[in-house]
């Protein structure tokens, strides 16, 4: 680790301290923890690479006829969906290689593009705003998540809803423990306290109606 004091991603504090290091095989690598928002996070020296990225999504089980995969996805669509204006227009924000939750949205007779820096890159979608965003087992892998936070503010239109979905860490005393820091993908750990302080940042209103979703909605113009 370096000597000069590191950032975090998120509030750009420079109060972050090493909290877990992982001796795991074939992933040795540190854990920061910011005190000002409460994120877990991976220094960028032990990022991967964005090819052996896009060679671990591919291993992922997410073909949009995976029964289990809609099931898993359904725990977000199935409380953001009655919040959600007729004709509704979203946006499917790291749809991943296969976009199963954009055609249980289209299912539902919503309309839904895709974006992911990898398999989605197309840039005009980042252009308009959106009535819902969708995020699901995306923030984890942000490496820059004020800016991608940032983003996804400005694409939300007033009034509109932005859905999470992420394994949020309960309880950091079980990290060392947690299954989800030994995806090497996964290099951003939230806690209830960080998706609140993201709101409050960004004036967003927060909810958390079920396990493992996190709502929020921002709000009209005064």
């Amino acid at each position: 680790m370096s000597s000069s004091k590191p950032q975090c991603p998120l509030c750009l504090s420079t109060q972050a301290a090493l909290f877990h290091t992982s001796q795991q095989k074939n992933l040795e690598r540190d854990y920061l923890h910011c005190n000002t928002c409460d994120l877990v996070f991976v220094p960028p020296e032990f990022h991967v690479s964005t090819d052996a990225a896009r060679e671990r999504y591919l291993t992922h089980d997410n073909d949009p006829d995976n029964a289990d995969y809609r099931r898993f996805l359904s725990r977000l669509w199935n409380v953001l969906r009655p919040r959600l204006p007729e004709e509704a227009r979203g946006l499917d924000y790291g749809a991943g290689p296969g976009p199963a939750l954009a055609a249980m949205i289209q299912e539902d007779g919503y309309s839904a593009v895709l974006y992911d820096p990898i398999f989605h890159p197309e840039e005009p979608v980042l252009t308009r705003t959106y009535d819902f965003i969708t995020c699901t087992e995306t923030v984890e892998h942000f490496a820059t998540p004020r800016a991608d936070f940032l983003r996804l503010h400005e694409l939300l239109a007033p009034g509109a809803t932005l859905g999470i979905m992420t394994d949020i860490l309960e309880d950091k005393r079980t990290f060392p423990d947690w299954y989800y820091h030994r995806d090497p993908t996964h290099i951003a750990f939230y806690t209830h306290r960080t998706f609140r302080w993201i709101g409050e940042w960004l004036g967003f209103e927060v909810e958390f109606p079920r396990g493992r979703v996190v709502l929020y909605r921002r709000p009209h113009a005064v």
